[in-house]
């Protein structure tokens, strides 16, 4: 790939560095750049363009996003859509992310213009958590990077992947001495017993029994005889060596004592073992609090079906420091972050409540198309999205539109003041939003030809902390529906006016815009005259 300045007279084609700004509206950077574009930069005075311009054996930026993203995800990975050479990995499931931290370093040297980041290792992911991210620095990159990245990730099994957490049936034992107050005794169980059932597993079954080594083995015998596993014994006092009470018993019950002490704080006197293949686990007295120690790492990865050796106990001292020390120069901030690497909760609003005035006396948005309303052809195009929720704006005939939609799992919010415009309609409709929506996007119920594709795209190219805050489809240069809004647009969403929408909102928010390519001119396409349905009708039938 050659970048640099370039005139016009040999621009075609190029992908433009950075945007350019013109009456009309800009072009953006990353626009491969057409005979219209060049003779639009020409008409305003433009003689050259900074642009990258692509050699043979090059790969677009997205496509070798793709390609590597679809060799490096393994099992339980959801894979996005390349957007601005990206492309984020995301959790399928509860779990622990699991990949090879030396073949990660080796990829990220393959070439500058390849960056693959990810979180932490074995670090415990709720499904819908993004967990990695492929971003391809230069417009393009040379096949051969591409090929060599991907021999790479041939040679063995996927880079990264999640260990699900599966359920298992844990037993708890207490021990006691005649000084452990009976509160202790049932915070521990009930702090544990937490633990485990956040982490998709059961406690089937627990005892207390005296702070002895017979009686601890005699009770871990009994667990261990009813297909418990783990089981996890709180002793109590702290384990102190490898011929303490806790292990002395595991020991007796016929069991191996596999590993005493980590370099996690809190959590450092946690103890593994095993009896007849089952995970034995001596916890430590930091598991009276729920706050992170070291048991809730190992306990995260017995759960999920990973074993815990020596070299992984070893491995927990990078970043194992867990607690407050009140000597440290800069204690953790106590407030919360909000966390801008989750999938985000993208909502469909679907605008039916219009009067339908140019359809004649029918009602548009319930005529048939293709054997079945209008208006179902595009909720259902939103449910199928899988966005996190779909709302329909209701007005005029409001009970025709619902009948329509009987059966598909929408919510519904009617405005009773539709006849003053659509922007009624979209200010009640983004009024009733839950609260932790991050987006909205904006359906017209007589666009029937939009394709969850569309959606799926412009919820890729969604990124507020990157500026891509308003995402537009378009085609052949021009802006169509749907828009895709982030939050913080909603309280000027409530107060537009008039018939026309948020639209003079992307002038006004120029900076916030991206632009995604629809690929044809459905999103120009609403049917809202008798003439517009039977050409429809006429072109589904031919």
């Amino acid at each position: 790939m050659k970048f640099g300045p370039q005139s016009l007279d040999a621009a075609e084609g190029a992908i433009l560095a950075h945007s350019i700004r013109l009456p009309g509206g800009a072009i953006k950077k990353g626009t491969q750049l057409t005979a219209a574009d060049i003779d639009r930069l020409r008409e305003h005075g433009k003689t050259k363009v900074i642009v990258a311009i692509l050699e043979a054996g090059d790969i677009l930026e997205d496509a070798a996003a793709t390609q590597i993203a679809s060799a490096i995800s393994g099992i339980n990975i959801d894979t996005a859509e390349a957007a601005t050479g990206r492309v984020n990995l995301y959790a399928a499931t509860d779990g622990l992310l699991q990949f090879d931290r030396d073949r990660l370093i080796a990829l990220n040297l393959v070439d500058e213009g390849l960056t693959i980041a990810t979180l932490n290792q074995s670090e415990r992911v709720a499904k819908g958590r993004m967990i990695a991210t492929i971003k391809i620095i230069p417009y393009a990159l040379p096949g051969r990077v591409v090929i060599e990245a991907l021999g790479q990730l041939k040679q063995s099994e996927p880079l990264i992947s999640i260990a699900a957490f599966t359920p298992y049936r844990v037993g708890l034992i207490v021990a006691h001495t005649p000084d452990t107050k009976s509160s202790l005794i049932i915070k521990r169980r009930d702090v544990n017993e937490k633990r485990i059932i956040d982490l998709g597993s059961t406690l089937a079954a627990q005892q207390t029994v005296p702070h002895e080594t017979t009686t601890v083995a005699t009770a871990l015998a009994a667990m261990a005889s009813e297909n418990l596993d783990p089981i996890l014994i709180f002793g109590a006092s702290a384990i102190a060596d490898r011929e303490d009470v806790i292990p002395a018993a595991i020991t007796e019950a016929g069991g191996t004592v596999e590993h005493f002490g980590m370099p996690v704080d809190p959590g450092n006197l946690l103890l593994l073992g095993k009896l007849n293949g089952r995970t034995i686990i001596g916890v430590p007295s930091c598991a009276s609090s729920p706050k992170l120690n070291g048991l809730d790492w190992v306990l995260e990865r017995t759960l999920a079906g990973l074993d815990t050796t020596h070299k992984d106990i070893a491995a927990m001292a990078a970043g194992g420091l867990l607690m407050e020390i009140a000597s440290r120069p800069q204690p953790r901030e106590t407030t919360t972050p909000i966390d801008v690497r989750a999938v985000p909760r993208i909502a469909a609003l679907v605008l039916a409540a219009g009067r339908s005035t140019r359809m004649g006396a029918n009602n548009k948005l319930t005529e048939l198309v293709d054997g079945q309303p209008m208006v179902r052809h595009v909720v259902e195009t939103a449910l199928a999205a899988n966005l996190t929720s779909v709302r329909v704006v209701t007005g005029n005939k409001p009970a025709e539109v619902q009948h329509a939609l009987d059966g598909l799992e929408v919510t519904y919010t009617h405005n009773p003041k539709f006849a003053d415009g659509l922007s009624t309609s979209l200010a009640a409709g983004t009024e009733a939003l839950e609260a932790d929506i991050d987006g909205v996007i904006v359906l017209l119920g007589d666009m029937p030809l939009i394709t969850s594709d569309l959606i799926s795209k412009l919820v890729a190219a969604f990124n507020p902390a990157e500026n891509r805050a308003i995402c537009v489809p378009v085609y052949n240069g021009k802006r169509g529906n749907p828009i895709l809004w982030a939050a913080r647009f909603f309280s000027d969403m409530t107060k537009v006016q008039g018939d026309t929408g948020a639209r003079h909102l992307i002038g006004e928010n120029a900076e916030w815009l991206t632009e995604v390519e629809a690929g044809d001119p459905s999103i120009f396409r609403d049917i809202d005259t008798p003439e517009a349905l039977e050409k429809l009708r006429a072109e589904k039938n031919s």
